[in-house]
Formats: structure tokens, C-alpha cells, sequence
């Protein structure tokens, strides 16, 4: 698939099927992550890949209890049948540490997170997330982003996660069931491409 489809097609699904992924697909989508911007050659992003509801079920345990499950159960429903949960993780001190080096030690950036007006570790998490959203789309798979709003402690801890990485978000990867919802979030109105592309000067 060209790029240029692929963007345009990509899109949030949120109720999938409980047909199995192919852990090589899953692989290769998370390579190709790894293959995104990493500022100053840092490598710090990780990921997490449960495959199967034998290790899905652990992100759902840890972020979600009965009380959302119950007002959310269709929602619920339709992404916890997803066969994979990624989660995206990088290091603030990773990037500290690399841009204390001689060769980077100019920018002043080398002493606490605190410093960074922008936090490059957010940034490239970022990057390797689109990646594996557009991978997907190539894949023929669905794909939706979940932010890491609650239980996060708890899953690092279920999942033995080193202390000092962060979440960034969860992607829950499978096969669309075609029940998917429109998301509400569509009746909001997304200002123009002209309002938001500016040539030359703002």
C-alpha cells in the first residue's frame, strides 16, 4: 500500500473481532516503529506486546475496574475481543543521560528532564506510535490509541516494567469486527487545512 493511502485511510477502530493477529505482523509493526525519529540516536522508547487474551487481560485488569467496564461494557466489549495491546514506553533519563555527552552537552540539556522545554522522549514515542498505526492500516488490521489515564503503577508492576520508564499509550491492534461505533468525537468540526497551514508567515 503507498503511504499516501495508507494515511488516508488510517482511522480509529474501536470494536474488534477475537481473530488472532500473527505474531510475525505484530513484530514486524513494532520494528518498524523502532525504525522512527529517535533524537540524538537515543533508543529511548520501548514496547510491550501482549499477545492473546492470556496477556491482554492484564492491561485491561490494571486500567480499567468494574465500575468502568459496567458503563462502558458495549465499548468495553468491542476492545477488549482485540487480540493485542501494545504499549508504548520511554525513558526521560535515557535522553538526560545521552544529551549529557560531549557531543551534545551544548544544548544544556544534560542535567534534569526539567530542563526540557520539549520533551523528546514524548516526541519520539510519538513517532514510533504513527508508525505502527500506519503499519497497521498496510497490515490490514484495525488500530486505536488508548492514553495512559489510569493503573498505570500497577501495570508497570504486573509487567515487571524498570522503574524510570513511562507510559505513553496503549495501541489495540486486531481485527475489525465492523460494529465499530462512530466515535463522537467526529461531530466535533476540525478547523480548515487553510486555518491550519501556513505559508511563509503565520
Amino acid at each position: 500500500m503507498e503511504l499516501d493511502e495508507a494515511i488516508r485511510r488510517r482511522a480509529m477502530v474501536r470494536s474488534f473481532s477475537d481473530e488472532p493477529v500473527d505474531r510475525a505482523v505484530v513484530r514486524r509493526l513494532l520494528e518498524g516503529a523502532l525504525r522512527s525519529p529517535t533524537a540524538g540516536n537515543t533508543g529511548g522508547t520501548a514496547w510491550v506486546a501482549l499477545v492473546g487474551p492470556g496477556e491482554t487481560a492484564a492491561y485491561w485488569s490494571a486500567t480499567t475496574d468494574a465500575h468502568w467496564r459496567d458503563r462502558n461494557h458495549e465499548r468495553f466489549e468491542g476492545l477488549r475481543r482485540a487480540h493485542v495491546v501494545l504499549l508504548a514506553y520511554s525513558s526521560p533519563d535515557a535522553y538526560v543521560a545521552r544529551y549529557a555527552e560531549p557531543d551534545k552537552a551544548s544544548s544544556g540539556l544534560g542535567s534534569t528532564p526539567e530542563a526540557w522545554p520539549v520533551p523528546y522522549w514524548h516526541g519520539d514515542a510519538a513517532f514510533g506510535v504513527m508508525a505502527v498505526l500506519l503499519g497497521a492500516v498496510g497490515a490490514g488490521l484495525g488500530a486505536c490509541i488508548l492514553g495512559a489515564f489510569r493503573g498505570a503503577v500497577e501495570l508497570a508492576r504486573a509487567l515487571d516494567v524498570p522503574e524510570g520508564w513511562l507510559p505513553f499509550c496503549a495501541v489495540v491492534l486486531g481485527h475489525p469486527d465492523g460494529q465499530d461505533r462512530r466515535s463522537g468525537s467526529l461531530e466535533h468540526v476540525t478547523p480548515a487545512s487553510t486555518a491550519r497551514i501556513h505559508w511563509g508567515t503565520w
